[in-house]
Order: structure tokens, then sequence, then C-alpha cells
């Protein structure tokens, strides 16, 4: 995540904001491989498609083969349900692009969340910033990152990762997900 603090949509002057975009190549590259991933998972997105090659921890290996695409695409998976919220969940998807330049999170969150207060991340407690959802589907509203080297060290070697959505610009749910297998499962992708 790119992170800079400034003044974000929800009006918060404080909190750090990453737009998760980046200028350039890594920007198409991002959109590119944004299509091939919303192919890969089919519209339903919260759904889970391709075959599952590996478990690491709590981590899936998915892989499949996109609608036009020549080779097979593999991404690190991941859903969870809020703990107290039984009808709030997330899809955490990872991957890295074809061509290995970038690394991608794509996280699903439900409908209804607050889109201008974007999508937080704490990492074991600790702020790591947000990110503005890029689109909402039937399937839920979605936020993309390109993950530097800081955010991609930080998830490797993290134990827990709080993904915070708003329902109201106050009340922010925090929906915990586990690091545990995340370091190995990302390593096995191709």
């Amino acid at each position: 995540m790119t992170m800079r603090t400034s003044q974000p949509k929800s009006g918060h002057a404080d909190a750090p904001v990453s737009h998760g975009r980046n200028r350039g190549g890594a920007v198409r590259a991002a959109m590119l491989a944004l299509a091939a991933l919303l192919s890969f998972f089919g519209a339903g997105g919260a759904h889970a498609q391709g075959a599952i090659r590996a478990t690491h921890g709590d981590w899936q290996v998915r892989c499949d083969t996109p609608p036009g695409a020549r080779a097979e695409q593999c991404a690190l998976w991941q859903h969870v349900t809020a703990e107290d919220r039984p009808n709030v969940s997330l899809v955490v998807v990872v991957l890295k692009t074809a061509d290995r330049r970038n690394r991608l999170m794509r996280v699903l969150a439900p409908l209804g969340v607050l889109l201008p207060s974007g999508l937080g991340l704490t990492i074991d407690g600790n702020n790591v910033g947000r990110v503005q959802f890029e689109r909402c589907l039937p399937s839920g509203c979605e936020a993309l990152v390109v993950m530097d080297d800081n955010l991609l060290n930080q998830m490797s070697s993290g134990q827990s990762a709080t993904f915070i959505i708003f329902q109201t610009p106050e009340e922010g749910i925090g929906v915990p997900v586990s690091l545990n297998g995340f370091k190995p499962g990302f390593d096995a992708l191709p």
C-alpha cells in the first residue's frame, strides 16, 4: 500500500490514506491483472472458484485458466466472516501478475459498506492505511491494492490482519484475517 497522510474522503485528517494506485505501468498492469482476476473468480467473486492446489495454514492456493487466457493463473485466497456479525464476510485474494512485476491484493466486502470511508487495514495492531473501493458488483464492493515490498513484508511476518469496513462514518467493523500460512502460500504462487 502506498501510504500518505492527507484529507481522506471520510473527513478524518489524521487517517493514513492509500488509493492503491501507482503511476504509469503499474496502473496499467494492475488494471489488466484485475480484469484477469475478475474473470478468474467470475462475476460472483465471493464464491470460491478454481481448483484448490494447496493449503498453507489458513490460506488456499486456487488455480484456474481464465476465459481467453493461454496459461493457468493461481491466487492465494481466504474467505472470512466477522466473529460478531455472521452476515459480514470478506474475500481476500492475493496474486502475482503474469510479468511478476506486481503483487495485487483484492478484497471483496459486502454490499452496504460506506464507500467514502474505504477499507482500513491493520497488521498486528499497527495501522497500515486505507484504500478506496474501486467498484461494487452484485456480489460486493472491491478494493484493489498494488502491494509494495513493505506491505508484503508486513503480511509475511505478521500474525493477523484486521480489515476494517464502515457501515456509518462512526462505526467501523473489524474483520480479522489470519496471516498463518501467508508467506509460504505467497512464495508457492507461480
